[in-house]
């Protein structure tokens, strides 16, 4: 069995699915590949939902949607590329979405774009670009997704992906951090509007989450010094974040709405 004591740095075991999201269709923005977003898409498809999932990346889409059809069956996957900076592309993707499905009841919100720069040498293109993916993006995605629910009347879960770098100052990032604040300070107001009409939206607000293809081209220094600050020794596996959204996103957090909740480890 993994070693799953505190501490140790050693990576937990993985959870199985237990049907909590059966029945459900879902929505995940940037989920192509190994990063939160494919983890989400994988862990909703083992909890029984059935998913469509987007991506700007129409060659690392198609390759994960090929992969998860293959494992869960076409009937359940299903993809469509989406730039969230097009309004465009957006309402595109749920307009498909209600097509296929005939309705639809959770979006997850994971499109971001980071980048590091000291503000006395960011230009505006660098400042603008990051939170129009990041927070614009979002703000797209929850509209798009609140207009939906409210017609249908049927209720719905939005989950957006914050960062605690919306709470923490780290230097060189002080697009992202606005932009992540801002992601926070939008799931809390709309967590109030959707009450309204029987939607919940809620937020995950990860520290170091890590997969493969982003280990290569993060430098040696920057991920040690990043672990370091990690009470377990060790960055978060995708997957991980991903269970937390699957909460959220399921019958037992039915009382939570307009939360941003913390998937760290870090030191206070």
């Amino acid at each position: 069995m993994t070693d799953n004591k505190p501490g140790t740095g050693s990576k937990p075991q993985y959870v199985k699915g237990h049907g909590l999201l059966d029945g459900r269709t879902a929505v995940i923005t940037a989920a192509a590949g190994a990063g939160i977003g494919g983890a989400t898409a994988r862990r909703f498809l083992e909890e029984g939902a059935s998913v469509v999932i987007s991506d700007a990346h129409e060659r690392r889409l198609a390759e994960s949607e090929a992969e998860l059809a293959k494992e869960f069956g076409a009937d359940k996957v299903a993809a469509l590329p989406c730039d969230v900076t097009d309004e465009s592309q957006v309402q595109a993707l749920f307009s498909y979405v209600a097509e296929r499905h005939g309705g639809l009841d959770l979006v997850v919100n994971n499109a971001g774009l980071g980048g590091t720069s000291d503000l006395v040498d960011m230009t505006d293109e660098q400042w603008s670009r990051v939170l129009d993916v990041t927070l614009n993006g979002t703000f797209r995605c929850v509209r798009a997704a609140l207009r939906h629910f409210k017609e249908s009347g049927s209720g719905g879960v939005i989950v957006n992906n914050a960062s605690v770098i919306g709470w923490r100052a780290q230097a060189g990032q002080a697009h992202y951090a606005a932009a992540k604040a801002g992601v926070m300070a939008l799931t809390r107001t709309a967590g109030i509007e959707g009450a309204a009409y029987g939607v919940r939206v809620n937020a995950v607000s990860p520290s170091l989450a890590m997969h493969p293809h982003l280990v290569k081209v993060t430098t040696p220094e920057l991920l040690e010094e990043l672990t370091a600050r990690e009470a377990f020794g060790r960055y978060a596996e995708p997957w991980e974040v991903a269970n937390v959204i699957v909460f959220l996103a399921g019958p037992y957090s039915s009382y939570m709405t307009g939360e941003v909740v913390s998937v760290s480890s870090q030191h206070a």
